[in-house]
């Protein structure tokens, strides 16, 4: 454990050292050249390390997978399409894009609902109360998926019949009368998936909740006390006039968790690791580079998830235009 303390801390010491070294060796490789030249070179030059670290972790493995999704298992020969279609035509694979798209439907709209009501009624708690449920409803959000995971199982855990159920919700079922139920094989209408969500809705319930409730607290109180006047409800002032006040949050928490949700992959790992009609994309893609050992079908995996993903990074890039236009 030590060793490992003094490796981080060697780490982070070495790599701000590192980069106060290497940007004033810029700075002087910039005051070197002459005249106007030193100020129309050195943003360029501050700019290069950032460039170079994007370009040799992000571009050049994005072209490089995108190039093995077009090659065989082995990536030693092309096969043109062969991977996308392989996948396309499975059952498997179609069971998990059903699934994953069920994930993109469900969760992020969940999400906004669940946070957006712990935020309207915690703020009416009063401070202390406030404080408190606020900080139990984000406590998960410090919980890693993996230990999520292991309290989750003790949730879902499932024992013979005769035996003392240690699972709440078992516990809860068998004391109502009926048999032990293994949730987590429960497909049925994609129940265990549901089951799942649960889990990342716990998670993320905590993160929506701040943003809006600090959204919320932004809309002006003189527009809420003139509606109260002219007689308007409460629902009505909620939804027609703090939510679309709001709608620039509303769309940022909604397209985060999105992106979260296309890149699960803890949960359902540790859970089930896929079975029982639970995969998601970011599992299959693990499986098929790891266990099946295809390197073909896992780079043809991940380039459909980028493919999936870039409509919605445009959208964001539009509100986010759209927000700074109307400031």
């Amino acid at each position: 454990m030590t060793i490992k303390i003094l490796n981080a801390i060697i780490a982070v010491v070495g790599g701000v050292l590192g980069a106060i070294v290497l940007y004033w060796l810029l700075n002087k490789l910039a005051e070197l050249l002459p005249g106007r030249w030193e100020d129309r070179v050195k943003p360029y030059l501050f700019l290069l390390p950032a460039v170079a670290a994007i370009s040799l972790y992000l571009i050049y493995p994005a072209i490089q997978t995108l190039i093995y999704s077009f090659a065989n298992k082995n990536s030693t020969a092309f096969v043109g399409f062969d991977n996308y279609t392989s996948l396309l035509k499975s059952q498997n694979f179609q069971n998990t894009l059903f699934n994953t798209l069920l994930w993109i439907i469900i969760v992020p709209a969940a999400v906004i609902v669940v946070g957006l009501l712990i935020a309207t009624l915690a703020d009416r708690l009063g401070p202390r109360g406030e404080k408190l449920s606020k900080t139990l409803i984000f406590l998960p959000m410090a919980i890693g998926a993996v230990s999520a995971g292991a309290i989750w199982k003790f949730v879902y855990a499932v024992r013979p019949p005769g035996q003392n159920q240690i699972g709440l919700f078992n516990g809860i079922f068998t004391g109502l009368g009926g048999d032990p139920v293994n949730w987590l094989q429960l497909s049925t209408l994609r129940f265990n998936s549901l089951l799942l969500m649960v889990m990342l809705l716990w998670m993320q319930a905590g993160f929506a909740m701040v943003l809006l409730s600090a959204a919320i607290k932004g809309v002006p109180t003189e527009t809420l006390e003139a509606a109260r006047l002219d007689g308007a409800a409460e629902g009505t002032i909620f939804f027609r006039i703090v939510v679309p006040q709001i709608r620039t949050t509303l769309i940022t928490v909604f397209i985060t968790v999105l992106i979260g949700v296309l890149k699960t992959f803890d949960i359902v790992y540790v859970m089930t690791n896929g079975r029982s009609k639970t995969n998601v994309i970011a599992v299959d893609f693990f499986n098929q580079l790891f266990t099946n050992r295809n390197n073909g079908n896992a780079a043809a995996i991940v380039v459909m998830l980028l493919i999936i993903m870039i409509p919605v990074l445009v959208f964001q890039v539009r509100q986010f235009r759209a927000e700074e236009a109307a400031r």
